[in-house]
């Protein structure tokens, strides 16, 4: 009778510790889920670094009297690994539509309509910067994707905007633009960095 009392006890502590450490090996689970929760924070930072081109500012938009800031840098041998060099400043001095006569050639525009773009760029930066503005000047507006506008109208006549501007050097030049029409915005694509998108934009008065 003892006996069979004492094996019940043995049987029901055995039972008893079978279910703790059942127990505990569930709550040691928690733990080890939660070690693992913050590896996706740690992937949402990385993601959220830096490229190597994020130190380039929003190209500046500007109308005739207004100036903004762009940014004018350089790539290795390979056109990558882009960075900042300097910064550049531009004025929109005026916009003038202009007929064949008044540039003194007889080529008619091939887009449709001649104008006198004159703009002051000044390194307001602290190494040099080579603006080359020929075959780099855009034009669009709602109803026209973006066409070249550059032509060799006017070319030497009055100070060259394409050259190398030392720190604090300026420069206020014109340049004949080829537009389909009055109003939409030019665009300087003449830029370094391999990212999409221009280097400054002015627009057009209608």
């Amino acid at each position: 009778m003892h006996k069979s009392r004492y094996a019940v006890r043995a049987a029901s502590v055995a039972l008893l510790g079978a279910v703790l450490v059942g127990c505990s090996s569930e709550q040691s689970d928690g733990p080890n889920v939660a070690q693992q929760a913050p590896s996706k924070p740690a992937q949402k930072a990385a993601d959220e670094s830096p490229s190597p081109s994020a130190s380039k500012s929003a190209a500046p938009v500007v109308a005739v009297g207004q100036t903004g800031t762009f940014n004018v840098g350089e790539t290795d041998d390979y056109g990558e690994n882009y960075k900042v060099t300097t910064k550049m400043q531009v004025t929109a001095v005026s916009a003038k539509y202009v007929t064949p006569a008044e540039v003194g050639t007889t080529n008619q525009p091939e887009q449709g309509q001649y104008v006198k773009l004159t703009l002051t760029l000044k390194n307001v930066g602290k190494a040099p910067a080579e603006i080359m503005t020929y075959g780099m000047m855009q034009w669009e507006d709602n109803k026209t994707a973006a066409q070249d506008a550059s032509t060799l109208e006017g070319v030497g006549e009055g100070p060259d905007l394409d050259t190398t501007y030392k720190p604090g050097q300026a420069v206020t030049g014109s340049l004949v633009l080829d537009v389909a029409r009055r109003g939409g915005k030019v665009s300087y694509v003449g830029g370094d960095d391999p990212s999409e998108g221009p280097t400054f934009v002015v627009k057009l008065p209608k």
